[in-house]
């Protein structure tokens, strides 16, 4: 995935919404997604503004939504892992995993199995045709 401001953006966007997806931002929380969105440069962006200062709550719905639209239809294992990295960041500067906070990490942990399983599945295959595709081959030699 390449990180340009819409991905930056997007990610900032889960984390808040991460953060309320227990229903309230924790101090903690709070101060992490200012840290992080002064870093990424998206503190004083218009769509992030409202979220990050709390002026609109973030639904549940809208988080995995914004999670969906980030990974894209078929994510890579690694761009799962990394998302769960992230969140993770943030979910535990508070020492406290909240049950709706472990749901969407596990969530994503599936995503990633899946895509592993998917990818590893595709692997397979391949090395079979190449298999058929020497023995073809060898036999028109």
């Amino acid at each position: 995935m390449s990180v340009n401001s819409s991905n930056v953006k997007n990610l900032v966007k889960i984390l808040i919404g991460a953060a309320w997806i227990d229903g309230k931002i924790q101090p903690e929380e709070r101060q992490y997604l200012h840290q992080i969105a002064q870093e990424k440069g998206v503190a004083n962006d218009p769509d992030i503004k409202p979220l990050l200062y709390e002026l609109v709550p973030v639904m549940p719905i809208e988080c995995y939504g914004w999670v969906k639209e980030y990974l894209g239809e078929h994510p890579s294992m690694e761009d799962c892992q990394s998302l769960i990295q992230a969140i993770s960041g943030l979910i535990y500067t508070d020492d406290e995993v909240a049950i709706e906070e472990a749901k969407l990490l596990t969530t994503l942990q599936q995503l990633s199995n899946q895509e592993q399983s998917t990818q590893a599945g595709l692997n397979a295959l391949l090395k079979q045709i190449q298999k058929l595709y020497r023995r073809w081959v060898e036999i028109q030699n």
